[in-house]
C-alpha cells in the first residue's frame, strides 16, 4: 500500500517507490521535484525565496532555493540515490499579485524559478520539465513509482509532466 507524504511550506522531504510526495498551494513558491529513475527515490522541496544570503533570519534551509535544493539532493544521496542519474521537474513560481512601482515582491515567483534552475545547473541536475509562471496556484504530487509529476490547479485539467 503506498502512502502520500506531505511537505509543508518552506519544507522538504524524500520518498521511495511506491510512495508519493505532495505539497499544497504553490503560488509564487516553487515545488522542486528531484528523482532518480533507477532507485525510484524522489524528493520534493517547497521553496519560498530565491536566496538565503539576502535574508537575516535564514535558519530554515528548506525555505530558500540555494540551500533547500542542496539539502534535498544530499538527503536523496544518503537514501541511496545517485546524483548523476537525478532529474528535476519544477512547478509554481506564479505571479500572484500585480504590484506597481517597486517590484520587490511583485515577481518573486519568476525569481524563485530562476534561482531554482541556477542551483540545479550548479549541482549538475538536469531540469527535464517545468510548469511555472502565469497567475494561478498549484498543488503538486511526485509519484515515485513512475517519476510523474502531477500538477493540479483549480478550474484546470490535471497536468502530468
Amino acid at each position: 500500500m503506498s502512502r502520500m507524504i506531505k511537505v509543508g511550506m518552506a519544507d522538504l522531504n524524500i520518498c521511495k517507490n511506491p510512495d508519493a510526495i505532495t505539497t499544497l498551494g504553490l503560488g509564487s513558491c516553487i515545488g522542486i521535484a528531484i528523482y532518480d529513475p533507477v532507485t525510484k527515490i524522489g524528493g520534493l522541496a517547497h521553496i519560498m525565496l530565491p536566496d538565503s544570503t539576502k535574508i537575516r533570519n535564514n535558519s530554515n534551509i528548506a525555505k530558500f532555493a540555494d540551500t533547500g535544493i542542496t539539502e534535498l539532493v544530499n538527503r536523496m544521496v544518503r537514501a541511496g540515490a545517485v546524483r548523476s542519474r537525478m532529474v528535476a521537474k519544477i512547478a509554481g513560481g506564479a505571479k500572484m499579485f500585480e504590484v506597481t512601482g517597486a517590484d520587490i515582491i511583485g515577481n518573486i515567483g519568476l525569481k524563485n524559478a530562476m534561482a531554482s534552475k541556477k542551483k540545479l545547473k550548479e549541482l549538475g541536475i538536469r531540469l527535464i520539465a517545468e510548469d511555472t509562471g502565469l497567475n494561478y496556484g498549484r498543488t503538486v504530487e511526485l509519484h515515485c513509482d513512475t517519476g510523474e509529476y502531477y500538477i493540479k490547479s483549480v478550474g484546470k485539467k490535471l497536468k502530468i509532466i
